[in-house]
Formats: structure tokens, sequence, C-alpha cells
């Protein structure tokens, strides 16, 4: 959605009040109402929908990029409005949250658990609010269901199931056969109304490896582990594709730094980044973008000096650049081409729209603007210490409070910053 799309968009005020209250209490950008603040963007979102999302991804192009800001700085959000777009070409998405104990990336089997058990498929406006279904068993219940009305509006009876049972025996080949007879066995099982078979299946595609003596009716006879798990990716998308979707697009939040990480373990975190990013320089890997968001490049330190380092440091760093070097890997968000204060103006005044919508309010411009530029310019200057984007978004909105019930312009003093 432009920016423009998002100012017709009427915001009704239980909506602007969820996303006051998501913004102000945790500093996160909400599911949706994101759009409504995103403010100095452009430039990079512009860049990778004409670049890459409108046709060289959809076309069978692969590509990796690596969203640098610091804790605070607006990566979630960047990656949120990524989606947004990758929705708009019908891509499917997976946003997954890095952590060491839940999906360490020095383990691909559980990169991939997570992979699928995020899938989402183009979401609605209404979806988004009213909460959606993720992971591979909504996207199959989908695919399903949808090739059941088709065929349903042309044929009756028993016919259909049997057309059903023909259609899904027909899918592939992918790289891995385990993961095709799985993606078709299913589909039948629920044509079938076998629900144990559907669940049994759908536990192997979720990466749970159930007793192989359990999956040999179903011709699987892989296992996912760190030797399978780009095998199985790469036959997700090629599944994804052949169901009619332009591809996969994985987001990948980096939650939190990994100190406690041994060094063989950053080793292999690092050595894994490698052949991902490999991986999308080569020809079977098609129709997929990965968007990998730290908050910097200190955890190459673990590995300085070796091959890996070597390796590693070339393939990330050219940097990202709308006009000159689209190509580029890294996207820094700290340099977004907008005077940083001024940044937090726009979408300090464009959280005061969504407030009032919220509160049934009218600011007065004068307080308002004085407002707002004694919260940014505290912001920015407490930079050092914290994301200055999320310090500024949380107190911009209790300082919205403090105006609201005063009407007097309002100092960082005033709400204790």
């Amino acid at each position: 959605m432009t920016e423009n799309e998002t100012q017709n968009q009427m915001l009704d005020s239980n909506t602007a009040r969820k996303i006051i209250e998501i913004v102000g209490g945790q500093g996160n950008p909400p599911e949706y109402g994101f759009q409504y603040f995103t403010a100095g963007l452009d430039i990079y979102l512009n860049t990778i929908d004409e670049e890459y999302l409108r046709s060289f991804v959809r076309d069978g192009g692969s590509a990796f990029k690596m969203v640098i800001g610091v804790y605070g700085g607006g990566k979630t959000h960047f990656l949120y409005c990524i989606r947004e777009i990758a929705w708009k070409y019908d891509y499917i998405t997976s946003y997954i949250t890095l952590s060491p104990e839940q999906t360490p990336f020095h383990k691909l089997e559980q990169v991939y658990r997570a992979i699928v058990a995020n899938l989402v498929y183009p979401q609605t406006c209404e979806e988004l609010l009213s909460g959606y279904d993720r992971g591979i068993e909504a996207v199959i219940k989908k695919w399903y269901n949808e090739k059941y009305q088709e065929l349903s509006a042309k044929l009756t009876g028993d016919a259909v199931s049997r057309e059903l049972n023909t259609y899904a025996s027909s899918l592939g080949p992918y790289e891995s056969i385990s993961f095709r007879n799985a993606v078709k066995e299913a589909f039948i099982a629920l044509n079938e109304k076998r629900e144990e078979d559907f669940t049994l299946i759908m536990q192997w595609l979720r990466g749970e490896n159930p007793p192989k003596n359990m999956l040999k009716g179903f011709k699987i006879f892989e296992k996912i582990d760190k030797s399978t798990a780009f095998k199985m990716i790469r036959s997700l998308v090629q599944w994804i594709r052949e169901i009619g979707y332009s591809g996969l697009i994985v987001l990948m939040d980096e939650a939190e730094q990994t100190p406690s990480m041994s060094s063989k373990q950053k080793s292999l975190l690092l050595n894994n980044l490698r052949e991902l990013i490999d991986e999308c320089g080569h020809a079977n890997f098609k129709s997929t973008m990965w968007f990998y968001a730290v908050p910097d490049l200190n955890f190459l330190e673990a590995i300085k000096g070796s091959q890996t380092y070597t390796a590693l440091k070339q393939r990330i760093d050219p940097v990202f650049d709308a006009e000159i070097n689209p190509t580029g890997v890294q996207i820094k968000l700290d340099d977004i081409p907008i005077e940083p204060v001024k940044l937090l103006e726009e979408i300090g005044k464009k959280l005061a729209r969504i407030y009032e919508i919220a509160y049934s309010v009218k600011f007065d411009a004068y307080t308002l603007e004085e407002t707002i530029r004694n919260i940014a310019e505290d912001a920015y200057e407490k930079r050092w210490d914290i994301g200055y984007k999320r310090l500024f978004v949380q107190n911009i909105i209790k300082a919205f409070h403090k105006l609201r019930r005063t009407g007097e312009v309002v100092t960082p003093e005033d709400i204790g910053m």
C-alpha cells in the first residue's frame, strides 16, 4: 500500500486506538496500522518493489538482503512494509523471529521449521485486524478449498473427488520426492476426510520427524535435518510456485544478539549464512527473497581471520543504494536520506492524526508542532543509549496524552524522558 493509498483508506477509531496502544506501550509496530505512520522508507521500499518483487523474483530470480538497524531502529517496521508489498504481488511470506533458544540460525533444520510454521498467504486488512491462520497447514487447507470450489463449479458428485485426487497426483516433480509425496498425500487425505493421516503428514512437513515406519505408506522416506534443510526449502518454494503463488519471501528478524553461543555455534551460524547467500545465486533456488535483520555486524567478529569471515564479508560488504547499487546487500536503516529529527517529526505528525481519530480530539496546530519537535530533538539526543525511533514513538504517545489533557506544549521533562 502506497502512502497515498494509506491516506485514502479510512481509519476507524477502534483500529486507531489499537495502533496507539501498541505503539505507546511496546514501541513496536502493529501488524496492521504501521502503514499509517511509515516515513522515510519510500526510497528503499520502492526500489525493492521495482527491482525485485514486481518481476525479478516472480520470474525465477532469488536475492538476499541484510537489514541493519539498532534495537528500536525500525527493523521490524521495515520488514512489515516488505511483507505488505510482497502480498500485493501474491507472494507467500514467512516472518520469523530468530533467537538462540527458539530459532537458532546455526541449526538449519530449526530455521526450516520456523519458516513452515509462519507461512502466510496474502492477507486483507480485515484478516490482519481479526487474526489469521499461519503455517503450512493453513496454506494447504486454503489450497485444497480453492481447488475444490474450482472443480465443483464444473463437475458434480464423485467426479469432483476423483479429479482432485488426479490433480494432486500430477504435482511435481520437486527436488525432494518425499516433500512432493507429503503435500500430495496431505491434499488427498483432506479430500478423503482422513484426518489422522493428514495430521501425521503435517507433523513431517513441520519438521517434527514422526517415526519412519508410520510414513512408509505415503512414500515419505527422508528425514528433515541439517543435511536436507536446504533441499526441503527449495522444494517448498517449488510447491508454492506450482499452486499459483509468485514465490516465497522470508523475513528473519533477530530478536537478540547471541553472546551465549559457543564459538562452534557462531561459526556454524555464519557458515549457514554464507551458504544461504550462495544458494540465492544458484539457478535451482528460484523465486525467493530473504531479508535478515540484525542490529550490527559485530557477530562477524566471532570468526574474524578465518576463511569463512573473508568469504562472508565479501558477500555482504556491498551496500544497497536505491540509485547506484540496488544489488547491494546491506540495507542501512540509519542512512535514510532525511535529517533524523525531521524524520521523527514526520512520524510524529502521522501518529498525531491517528491519535486524534482514536480519541476524537483535535490538537491545536502550534502546540502540537512544538510538542513533536521537543520530543523529537530529545529522543535523537539520546540515540547513543537506545534506538531513538522507538524512544520517540513511545514518548510522543505519552506527550499526546498530556497534550490532550492540558492543551499546553509538552516538554521531555513533563513526561519524564
